[in-house]
């Protein structure tokens, strides 16, 4: 494979994180002080305006460990190598480690798919994935101590390992994967089907079919880890899932979300709500990678395509119903959907106004979302 461009991929890296620290020195400051103030604000408000929603229950977990019954929701790998990392630092190093994870970890993902783009649509293909990637509206949660970042990660870099052939190592990393979020179980699929491909290259023995098939079992051990840790303290092994409906979350057909996004959308949300923007951006999210679903499956691996539908399968097959945003988070969710950047640069490459439209919206929404969630109003 060719070799990542590593001063590409660093600029981006930077200039990225460079742009939503602005965006936080900027906004945090003129939204938390009066017309022509000379009192600074809160500094440690200021350095901590990421610290919101799910990732202070990362960093909380990583300070003091399990302590709520609703906590379990929060798989264990991030902020269990945050405690770690942070230890010798004390707690109040404890945000700023998580982010730093957070970010080497997007770091990591941006070279592990450039591989796998690169050999599917090359360079040019490989370059746009990246970018769009970073500047996708809800890309801030590669910055914030989110497991996103993390997933994406363990998850690209196991279908980087099953190209090469490398099965231990996959089995490895979809044991990580699935420490890091419940979705890392459904690798098992396209760990399999990647075996079954390589079926005609091996030699005709049971023996070396085996060895291939084998790591497999190491991915549901990472689920079954947590969920022997969750025995433990609640008496309920699969209370990571069980208490999902404390989000509103139930399982219930596929297409039931989408239905009831639209309904509500276009029946029952008065124009100009809160409701309606949330509606708006989390349906438009799932369409639009459905779509490049189904645009990507002849353009890309099938084991890429089986990943995408398994992913959002899952998410559709447990949406927040109860909720006035039935498709909730699935915004942040498409994050983790690697192939389906690919495919959107395919795309780009093929169609160049398509590209003008991508690099002119999405840095809005994305500096926009990013405001919205450092000033602590909820997002997904």
């Amino acid at each position: 494979m060719k070799r990542a461009p590593t001063r590409d991929i660093l600029w981006l890296f930077f200039i990225t994180r460079l742009m939503l620290i602005l965006v936080t020195y900027i906004a945090f400051i003129l939204f938390h002080t009066v017309k022509y103030s000379s009192t600074p604000v809160d500094i440690a408000a200021l350095f901590g305006s990421w610290n919101h929603w799910d990732a202070a229950n990362y960093v909380r977990i990583a300070q003091f460990g399990y302590q709520t019954p609703y906590d379990v929701a929060f798989f264990p790998l991030l902020p269990v190598l945050t405690a770690i990392l942070s230890y010798p630092f004390g707690h109040g190093s404890t945000l700023l480690v998580a982010t730093l994870i957070s970010n080497a970890a997007l770091l990591g993902s941006l070279f592990v798919i450039y591989q796998l783009a690169t050999d599917i649509g090359g360079d040019e293909v490989a370059h746009r994935t990246l970018l769009y990637l970073c500047i996708f509206p809800t890309a801030f949660y590669f910055f914030a101590p989110y497991n996103e970042a993390l997933f994406l990660l363990l998850s690209s870099s196991m279908f980087l390992a099953m190209r090469r052939q490398k099965w231990w190592l996959a089995g490895l990393l979809g044991l990580l994967a699935a420490l890091a979020r419940s979705a890392g179980l459904l690798l098992i699929i396209p760990y399999l089907f990647e075996v079954w491909t390589t079926r005609s290259s091996i030699a005709a023995t049971h023996q070396k079919m085996f060895f291939r098939i084998a790591p497999v079992i190491l991915i549901p051990l990472g689920t079954a880890l947590y969920g022997l840790y969750c025995l433990h303290i609640s008496g309920n092994f699969f209370d990571f899932a069980s208490v999902q409906s404390h989000w509103g979350r139930q399982t219930i057909w596929p297409w039931q979300g989408i239905v009831a996004s639209l309904v509500d959308l276009f029946w029952t949300q008065p124009f100009g709500t809160f409701n309606e923007v949330h509606l708006l951006l989390d349906l438009s999210a799932t369409l639009g990678f459905i779509v490049l679903t189904i645009l990507g499956w002849r353009k890309q691996r099938a084991s890429y395509t089986i990943w995408l539908a398994v992913l959002l399968l899952y998410i559709l097959l447990s949406p927040a119903i109860t909720t006035p945003d039935p498709l909730e988070s699935n915004q942040r969710f498409v994050l983790e959907m690697f192939p389906a950047f690919i495919t959107l640069a395919m795309l780009a490459v093929k169609h160049p106004r398509l590209h003008q439209v991508i690099t002119l919206i999405f840095p809005v929404l994305l500096a926009t979302l990013s405001i919205i969630f450092i000033m602590n109003f909820w997002m997904v």
